[in-house]
């Protein structure tokens, strides 16, 4: 299993997890974030944003589905400019059930 978090631009958030719904992709964990990338913020005139809005999304899949979500949140989540965001994709060893205490593999 992979853990996927996508760092992606707050107007785009509805799109990509509308899209992941629809390909069977329904549980998902999502929350607003800030911070700044390669960019280090944002110059607008005399005024400096250090750090941007972005929405976090995290999910857990099975190996086979990480490319079919990756490329979907990319494909939704993109707009061609700086800043549309980073997928990072990392292994899950295991799971719990908290209310269980069951380790799911």
């Amino acid at each position: 299993m992979k853990m996927i978090r996508a760092f992606i631009r707050p107007e785009k958030e509805q799109e990509v997890v509308l899209a992941l719904e629809g390909a069977g992709f329904p549980s998902l964990t999502k929350m607003p974030v800030f911070g700044r990338g390669k960019q280090k913020g944002l110059q607008v005139g005399p005024v400096h944003y250090d750090e941007l809005p972005k929405m976090l999304i995290m999910m857990v899949v099975n190996d086979g589905d990480v490319t079919k979500v990756v490329n979907l949140m990319m494909d939704k989540s993109r707009t061609g400019f700086v800043g549309d965001g980073k997928i990072f994709v990392s292994p899950v060893e295991t799971t719990y059930t908290v209310r269980t205490g069951e380790a799911v593999l």
